[in-house]
């Protein structure tokens, strides 16, 4: 499918590994000229992807990589705000520490990347900012609080940021990923019995893979989403199930 993406210039961030990795993929593939970034370089890389080491979460290392990328390549046009993350930890015990770097990571390093391509989206004419957030962003997220407060955060972010560009021809959107398969899935939802029982209790039967989250990329930065800024695209497989109807269910 011809996204109309040949030659555009895209930053990934978290781009190297998990859904980040297969995002940058399938931008290369669409003929982008990807920039993956994140803090530790990768074995390999997909054909058609650059790395630039840096750490998001400082504001004076991403406006250099931005500058960097846009010397290299002559301009700019795509922003995806990917790298995210928290490990579990309780709201009573966390330190303030802990809780700064979750809240600047998942929140202040995209606003972070999306001032720095401001003026360069604003130049692309078509300039197009992705954040990914998450379903944490939407309901209750024990366990990983801030997290999903920043995910929160990020969100209305979203909003402000695309009625505040919209004069500059700038599309701001947000993707709500859904509970997703990745190499720390393991980790995250338990061995593959329990990742199989949640699989079976989603809409759709099984959890977002990569390819979900880079398909519905490439119509958010494509002009065949021209009119759309502001949206929140869920791609969660139609959503968790309430416990309260197996409760009821099981009652």
């Amino acid at each position: 499918m011809d996204y109309g993406l040949q030659d555009r210039v895209a930053i990934v961030t978290g781009g190297t590994r998990g859904l980040g990795r297969v995002i940058s993929e399938r931008l290369a593939e669409a003929g982008c000229k990807v920039v993956a970034c994140a803090r530790s370089e990768p074995e390999d890389l997909p054909a058609g992807v650059e790395f630039v080491a840096l750490d998001i979460r400082k504001p004076d290392q991403v406006e250099a990589m931005v500058a960097d990328v846009v010397e290299r390549h002559g301009r700019l046009d795509i922003i995806v705000n990917n790298a995210g993350g928290s490990p579990n930890s309780d709201a009573a015990t966390a330190s303030p520490r802990f809780a700064e770097a979750i809240a600047t990571l998942n929140m202040l390093a995209p606003y972070y990347l999306a001032r720095a391509a401001h003026p360069h989206l604003k130049a692309s004419g078509h300039g197009a900012v992705v954040n990914i957030a998450s379903v944490s962003g939407i309901r209750p997220s024990p366990g990983t609080a801030i997290y999903g407060a920043a995910k929160a955060g990020l969100l209305n972010l979203t909003k402000s940021l695309a009625q505040e560009w919209g004069k500059d021809a700038i599309r701001v959107n947000a993707i709500i990923v859904g509970l997703a398969e990745t190499e720390t899935a393991e980790a995250t939802y338990g061995g593959k019995e329990a990742q199989a029982k949640i699989a079976a209790s989603l809409p759709l039967g099984r959890m977002a893979h990569g390819n979900d989250v880079a398909r519905a990329i490439l119509y958010l930065v494509s002009e065949a989403s021209d009119y759309v800024s502001g949206a929140w695209l869920n791609v969660d497989g139609g959503g968790e199930r309430p416990l309260f109807l197996d409760i009821v269910k099981g009652g």
